[in-house]
């Protein structure tokens, strides 16, 4: 079982990215309130688990995708518990093919590693080159679980700052999406 910290309703003392210091910057400046917790390195789902717990909340499932040329960019936010077939978006999105986008791209374009893709990740994405895709069933959530752009950070904001406040913000309008995925 991972280690993870009593929530903490303050920026870490010291930050690992760029991302990071990003994150908890906005936040302060626009009087968002958050709580958070340090964990051991939080890859999968599965880890999540017991972040979820102590948070009380649900964190969301971040994937970083990607047309076959590599040209149009998705960042696609959905449920934890549903499966993901990238077939099943592509349909919904009108796209013949989404694969995962390659993971030097996750540092270079949302300023993360594996494990850690996070919607605060489009404030890195002045060129709008980032589509961000909500599936419509995490929005009856009151709070928005996800990382702080490391594998070590999590946090929940109110769900309804992310949509539309944050969102606005940082320039990128959503397309939310509802997907009954394929067996």
């Amino acid at each position: 079982m991972i280690y993870v910290s009593e929530p903490i309703t303050t920026a870490p003392a010291v930050f690992k990215t760029r991302l990071q210091e990003m994150v908890y910057q906005t936040l302060q400046k626009l009087e968002v309130p958050f709580e958070r917790v340090d964990t051991d390195e939080a890859i999968t789902m599965e880890d999540c688990i017991r972040i979820n717990e102590q948070l009380d909340m649900k964190t969301v499932k971040t994937l970083f995708l990607c047309n076959r040329q590599q040209t149009d960019f998705y960042l696609f936010i959905t449920t934890a518990d549903k499966p993901f077939k990238t077939k099943d978006l592509s349909a919904v999105l009108n796209i013949s093919r989404l694969s995962f986008a390659p993971v030097e791209l996750l540092d270079s374009m949302l300023g993360t590693s594996v494990g850690a893709a996070t919607i605060f990740g489009v404030m890195l994405d002045k060129e709008n080159k980032i589509q961000v895709v909500i599936d419509k069933d995490i929005l009856s959530e009151e709070w928005y679980g996800c990382s702080d752009g490391t594998t070590t950070g999590y946090m929940k904001v109110p769900m309804n700052w992310i949509m539309p406040h944050f969102l606005d913000y940082a320039g990128h309008a959503p397309k939310v999406v509802e997907i009954a995925f394929s067996s």
